[in-house]
């Protein structure tokens, strides 16, 4: 009965000796690493943790998340990366192209990098067109639905013929997708015009000529242009000129509408992916996936004040959303 007291004993001293919140022996470890402070970013990260939940990963029981921003600072993400890959995390989770890039190259296939909001993984050299990954790497893709967007504008502006894109040179995503609109335009009858920047200073400069020349511009999932919506609508409304926005977040701040994806779902299935390598998958043997449901959104205030309207045929196809400033 001694000896039997004695290891009681023993094993609640070792319990008031445990730091509270430590983490457990089955505890997983993961750090969430995002580009930059915007909503389908942070609908993304919202949405990872909702998968990873639905698979049993649940922050605060058997779940521990360390979640960085880079603040669209390159540096700033390569820190964040090299931080979660020397202190052994068990996966990363990367948001964004930016992010996705400097994950992978900087865990250099040490532990698995699960990717979303990436738009174009094969140009970004995060996946292969015709044989599995090798860099212990897989993820989401948030890859435009640029004919259906195209259609949409020429549904709402029937008599336009110029649409303006705004987008970082930096960003092989936005090159990716200005490469697919300049592919599909004339099918609709536009014609494009590209202005380019290198950092958010470039934008109050970029846009009044661009807006001269446009009958309205398109938003691409670029990182810092979107961070910076509010400077775009800022010249756009006092110009009349409409703004398609390129997922729902855009439309609520002001876009006119957009054809765009669920962020929160795309986060759901990151998470899911997620868990398949948890649960000893190899990342590699799992092929990037691409949403292939999309929404159609209108932001009726907005519409009006551009005095613009939704064709009757059209109207059971969109859903309203309310302008969110």
């Amino acid at each position: 009965m001694k000896k039997l007291t004695s290891l009681l004993l023993a094993i609640c001293l070792f319990a008031l000796m445990t730091p509270c919140g430590a983490v457990s022996a089955d505890t997983v470890r993961i750090g969430i690493a995002q580009y930059a402070n915007h909503p389908s970013l942070d609908n993304c990260r919202e949405g990872f943790l909702e998968g990873l939940a639905m698979g049993g990963y649940i922050q605060g029981q058997n779940l521990e998340a360390d979640y960085q921003n880079a603040q669209s600072d390159i540096g700033l993400a390569a820190i964040i990366a090299n931080t979660f890959v020397s202190s052994g995390m068990d996966l990363v989770c990367a948001i964004a192209t930016p992010m996705a890039v400097i994950a992978v190259t900087t865990a250099d296939g040490r532990i698995p990098v699960i990717y979303t909001a990436v738009s174009a993984p094969v140009a970004s050299e995060l996946a292969y067109a015709d044989r599995p990954f090798d860099g212990n790497a897989t993820g989401t893709s948030d890859q435009l639905p640029v004919r259906d967007q195209l259609a949409l504008i020429r549904a709402l502006q029937p008599q336009a013929k110029t649409i303006g894109l705004l987008y970082t040179i930096g960003e092989i995503n936005s090159q990716v997708q200005a490469s697919l609109y300049r592919e599909a335009a004339a099918d609709y009858g536009f014609e494009i015009v590209e202005s380019t920047i290198t950092t958010a200073a470039d934008i109050p400069l970029a846009l009044p000529k661009l807006i001269s020349q446009v009958d309205c511009i398109s938003m691409l999932t670029d990182n810092t242009v979107v961070q910076h919506l509010d400077l775009v609508l800022d010249q756009t409304d006092a110009a009349g000129l409409p703004v398609y926005g390129s997922e729902v977040e855009q439309v609520k701040n002001g876009c006119v509408a957009a054809v765009g994806i669920d962020y929160l779902e795309l986060g759901r299935k990151t998470g899911l992916i997620a868990v398949r390598v948890l649960q000893g998958e190899s990342a590699d043997s799992i092929p990037f996936e691409v949403l292939s449901e999309f929404d159609l959104f209108y932001n009726q205030e907005v519409l009006t004040r551009m005095g613009l309207n939704v064709p009757e045929e059209l109207l059971p196809l969109l859903s309203e959303v309310s302008d969110a400033l």
